[in-house]
C-alpha cells in the first residue's frame, strides 16, 4: 500500500459513493487505474464493504448502553455459545473479549430504557453471569468509522 492508496482510502471513508472519476482526479491518477486500484484494496480485504450509516436517533433508537460483564466461565464451547447467543441479539452493535477486570464489554443501541429492560433480562436468561454492570451514554461527544490512516 502507498501513499496514494491512503488518499483513496480516506476519500471513501468520508464518502463511498464518490464516482472513481472523482476519487481519480482528487489523487492525480487516470479513471482506469484508480478503479484498479480500488477493486485491489477490495479484493484483498482492506475496504471491507461499503455501507450506508444511519441515524439512530432518527430511527428512534435514542438510548445507547455499555454492558460490562464478568463470568466464571471460560471454556471454549461455553464461549461458542455465549457468542452465537449475543452475535443474534439485534441490539448489540459491538461484542468485544476484554482484557483487565471485565470479560465481555457489549454496545447496545436501544429505543429506550423500557426496551433495555427487555433486553437486559433476555441477556442475563441466556447464560449463567457472574456480574454485569451497565453504564448508559448521556451525551456522544464525538463518532467516526473513519480510521486513522
Amino acid at each position: 500500500m502507498d501513499e496514494i492508496d491512503v488518499k483513496i482510502l480516506k476519500l471513501l471513508q468520508r464518502n463511498c459513493n464518490l464516482p472513481a472519476s472523482e476519487i481519480a482526479e482528487k489523487v492525480g491518477l487516470s479513471t482506469s487505474p484508480c478503479w484498479k486500484r480500488i477493486a485491489r484494496l477490495r479484493e484483498t480485504g482492506i475496504i471491507k464493504n461499503q455501507l450506508s450509516i444511519l441515524d439512530a436517533n432518527k430511527l428512534g433508537f435514542g438510548l445507547t448502553a455499555y454492558v460490562s460483564i464478568k463470568t466464571g466461565e471460560h471454556s471454549g464451547s461455553w464461549l461458542d455459545e455465549f457468542s452465537k447467543t449475543v452475535t443474534n441479539m439485534p441490539e448489540v452493535m459491538e461484542f468485544h473479549r476484554m482484557a483487565g477486570d471485565v470479560d465481555y464489554m457489549l454496545k447496545v443501541i436501544v429505543a429506550d430504557i423500557d426496551s433495555f429492560d427487555k433486553f437486559y433480562k433476555r441477556l442475563i436468561a441466556s447464560s449463567a453471569l457472574s456480574e454485569v454492570t451497565t453504564r448508559f451514554s448521556m451525551e456522544k461527544i464525538k463518532e467516526t468509522t473513519e480510521l486513522p490512516i
